[in-house]
C-alpha cells in the first residue's frame, strides 16, 4: 500500500502533481512571451515619445522614455528568468515569483497608457504566479 494515491475529489495526487508541473512549463513560456511584450513596449516608448497617447494628471506619472527602460530592463529580466524555468533552474522559481510580481505591478501603473494589454498582462502574470507556487514535490524542474 505505500505506492497508492490517496484520492480527494475524484483525482489522485499524482494528475494534481502532473498538472502543476505543466503549469510551470506554461508559465516559463508565458513568461517568455511577456518578457519579450515588455521589450517591444520599452523599444517604442524609447524610441519614439509619441507613440502612447498623453493621459493628462496621473499619480505615476513618468516620462515614456523613462517607462520605456523600465519595461525594457525588467521585459529582458522576466524573459531571461522564463528560459531558466523551461531548463528548470531552480532559482528561475523563486525570482520569477518576484519578477511577475514587480511586471504586475508595472502593468498596473501602466493602465492609463495601453488599458487592455495591461489588464491582460495582469491577468498572465497571475496566472504565472499561481503555477510557478504550486507545484512543491518536483522544486527545480519543470
Amino acid at each position: 500500500m505505500a505506492n497508492a494515491t490517496h484520492s480527494t475529489g475524484g483525482r489522485s495526487e499524482d494528475s494534481r502533481s502532473a498538472w502543476a508541473s505543466g503549469g510551470v512549463v506554461f508559465a516559463g513560456v508565458l513568461m517568455m512571451i511577456e518578457g519579450i511584450f515588455g521589450i517591444f513596449n520599452g523599444i517604442a516608448a524609447i524610441a519614439k515619445d509619441d507613440v502612447y497617447a498623453s493621459v493628462g494628471d496621473y499619480v505615476f506619472e513618468f516620462n515614456l522614455t523613462a517607462w520605456g527602460w523600465i519595461h525594457l530592463i525588467l521585459g529582458v529580466l522576466v524573459a531571461v528568468t522564463g528560459w531558466g524555468v523551461l531548463k528548470g533552474a531552480a532559482w528561475a522559481r523563486g525570482l520569477g515569483v518576484g519578477l511577475v510580481a514587480l511586471f504586475v505591478i508595472l502593468q498596473f501603473m501602466w493602465l492609463p497608457y495601453t488599458p487592455i494589454w495591461a489588464i491582460i498582462s495582469i491577468g498572465v502574470g497571475v496566472f504565472i504566479i499561481w503555477a510557478l507556487c504550486t507545484d512543491h514535490g518536483r522544486a527545480g524542474t519543470p
